[in-house]
Formats: structure tokens, sequence, C-alpha cells
């Protein structure tokens, strides 16, 4: 895509992005626009890192939550080295993940496995051992080059004025609970009924809009009578 289409398509993302009600469909939004936008983007995500525990805040394609989770079981990876203030950078691109990589080679070698070829990201925060990232995943090798880290930081900036809105400690709390309930739901609804993730996210939506309830909700009542043994 040429710089002026891609201008174009930014502009559009952002009316597109102010007609959104809320902060969670504004993240959501900036995944999908990257997966749409950079070429050779298979999947793209928000990840939150709050009190040690990493926690999928907007995702767009079927990797992106296996990723943040790897990362956050072991504690490294690309958003941590960012978050760390690794040599100073706020953005990071691996060209070739099918290679070692000697500085987390833990979740390169996990990566690899859930079939990730590439990665490039962006550091939207980080405040104490808590962080916000922007990450968009490829699963050809050497998709990332140069000339994306421009794309990358364009979408980045929406996404980072988009959590500014709403980052205060109580607000992403209540993000990453919601969604924490919401993946704990889908968990149980996949394992009792073996559905695929899409199938039990659709069925948590189908609830919410037929008794009129919000999905997280929808959610709790699921975990929770999963926990009675209902």
């Amino acid at each position: 895509m040429e710089w002026r289409e891609y201008a174009e398509q930014m502009a559009r993302l952002a009316r597109d992005l102010l007609a959104q009600d809320s902060v969670q469909g504004t993240l959501d939004a900036i995944a999908a626009a990257a997966v749409r936008l950079v070429d050779g983007c298979d999947a793209a995500g928000i990840l939150a890192v709050r009190k040690g525990r990493a926690v999928t805040l907007a995702a767009c394609g079927d990797m992106v939550r296996d990723c943040d989770r790897l990362q956050g079981e072991l504690g490294e990876g690309p958003c941590f080295d960012l978050a760390r203030g690794a040599a100073g950078e706020r953005a990071y691109r691996i060209e070739d993940l099918s290679r070692p990589q000697a500085s987390w080679q833990r979740f390169a070698a996990g990566a690899r496995e859930l079939g990730v070829g590439s990665m490039s990201g962006v550091l939207l925060y980080a405040q104490d051992e808590d962080f916000g990232a922007l990450d968009l995943y490829a699963r050809r090798p050497g998709t990332f080059g140069e000339d994306v880290e421009t794309a990358v930081w364009l979408l980045a900036s929406h996404a980072a004025v988009a959590l500014s809105s709403a980052r205060t400690i109580d607000q992403l709390e209540h993000a990453m609970d919601s969604r924490h309930a919401i993946g704990e739901a889908m968990g149980m609804l996949m394992e009792r009924h073996r559905f695929s993730e899409e199938e039990a996210f659709d069925v948590l939506r189908r609830i919410s809009q037929h008794h009129n309830l919000k999905l997280r909700d929808v959610a709790r009542r699921i975990s929770g009578a999963g926990a009675d043994g209902g």
C-alpha cells in the first residue's frame, strides 16, 4: 500500500474511532485496523500487564491471546523488554522468529509453536511494573521490515490516546477483570461443549443480547454456575 493511500486509510480510521461508544470498542477497532492496513499482518492485539497479570485488552486473530498468555506466564518477551527499558527503545521488530532469539529463548520457541513467523510492536505506556503494548503478528518470517515501523507508530498513537482517556487504575483493572471473566466463561463452554473460541464467544454474545445483559455479567454467571457444579 502506498503512503498516500495509507494516510487516507488512517484518516478514515480516525473518524471511525471517534464514532466508537466505548474505550473497548476503540481498542478493538485499532487491532482490526492493524490487520487490515499493515501488509502481511495476520493478527494484532493490545496487551496490558497489571500487577504481574497479562491480559489481552483487544485481539484480532487467533494467535494474539496465546502469545499474550505466553509472555505473561514466562515474564519475558519483546513487550517486557520494552517496558523494562531495554536499550531505551519503545518499539521492536522481529523479522524472523524461526531463528533462535538470544534475549528470550523460551518465548521465541513458544511463539514458533504457535505459528508466529515475525512480530512488531510499540510500547503504549509503562508505569512501574505495569505496561501496555500494541503487537502485530505474521505467520511468515520477514514480513515486518523497516517500512512497517511508521505504520505501527501511527496505529499506536491512536491506541495510546484511547488508553490515556481511560487509563486510571480502576478503569484498567475493570477492563482486565472483564476480559478475565469472559475468557474463563469461554473456556468452560469450549471444554464442556467442544465449541471453538469463536462459537463460545458467539454464545455469550447471543445470551447478552437476548437478556439485555452486559457481556461480562453473562460471563460471570456462567463461571459462577460452573464453580458451583452447575
